[in-house]
């Protein structure tokens, strides 16, 4: 049992001693981060997506969706419009900052150390979410990226491949990408009654088109244990001939199930 896991306060200390680190060391990298904001978006459309902001989720309070809601709002707001300059790096908490009742967080679910809890500024993984599978329909190299390691909740309204989300923490866990090409990207995300959005945007059009494809998908049982696992991979089209270009293994899922699962799909 690691140090951390004995009492609250070795657990509540380590954390700030990871963010502690994680502040200097983006001190000494000296990174240009993304900072300038354009609320009218760039011309051409790259990738558009929307997830519901209301699902069920196991047996979880409904409440905590709702409180979900109000945090995605205000952390969405840190980000809609954001450019991303040629060699800058977008990095999810240095725009959206620590979020704290102060700035108006409040109670939403959280995913930590193996289980759901509950937490200021809960839920808004989901728009880390979102900004990770628009980031891979273009050609934004994403630079840091986390996963949960184990799956929560059965796919119950889920619309995208298990384990192509990102999860997120302050400030050590963050999401970053960078732009390596020599034009500007543009991200918006906003909030309607049902939905979370966003689009990512540039100023001019991009050659070639992404394509994500789940493979090898199943459940394994392993010591009593059930288990997850797939593949992601990423297909590149040229837009104007259509002529299939290359594909990349981005992500190899293998994490813990913490719900039933029917023996008939457990693969032998």
């Amino acid at each position: 049992m690691r140090i951390s896991e004995i009492h609250p306060f070795f657990y509540h200390l380590r954390i700030n001693q990871k963010r502690l680190f994680r502040f200097l060391r983006n001190r000494m990298l000296n990174t240009r981060y993304s900072k300038k904001i354009e609320k009218s978006p760039y011309p051409f459309t790259c990738k558009k997506h929307q997830s519901l902001l209301r699902r069920k989720l196991g047996n979880s309070d409904p409440q905590l969706q709702e409180n979900k809601i109000t945090n995605l709002d205000l952390a969405a707001s840190k980000i809609d419009g954001i450019i991303i300059k040629p060699g800058e790096v977008f990095s999810f908490w240095n725009l959206v900052g620590k979020t704290t009742k102060r700035k108006g967080y409040i109670e939403g679910m959280q995913l930590s150390m193996g289980e759901v809890k509950t937490g200021v500024g809960g839920g808004i993984c989901q728009l880390a979410n979102l900004l990770y599978w628009m980031a891979l329909h273009t050609p934004l190299e994403v630079v840091e990226r986390h996963h949960h390691s184990f799956d929560p909740f059965p796919d119950e309204g889920r619309v995208l491949p298990f384990g192509s989300g990102a999860s997120v923490f302050y400030n050590y866990i963050d999401l970053q990408f960078k732009n390596s090409t020599d034009q500007p990207f543009q991200i918006k995300v906003w909030l309607t009654g049902k939905h979370l959005k966003g689009a990512i945007f540039t100023n001019k059009e991009w050659a070639y088109s992404y394509h994500i494809d789940e493979r090898n998908h199943r459940f394994i049982k392993n010591d009593g244990k059930t288990f997850r696992e797939n593949e992601i991979w990423r297909k590149v089209v040229d837009k104007k001939t259509g002529n299939y270009i290359g594909e990349t293994l981005l992500i190899k899922n293998f994490s813990e199930v913490k719900y039933e699962v029917s023996d008939k799909d457990i693969s032998c």
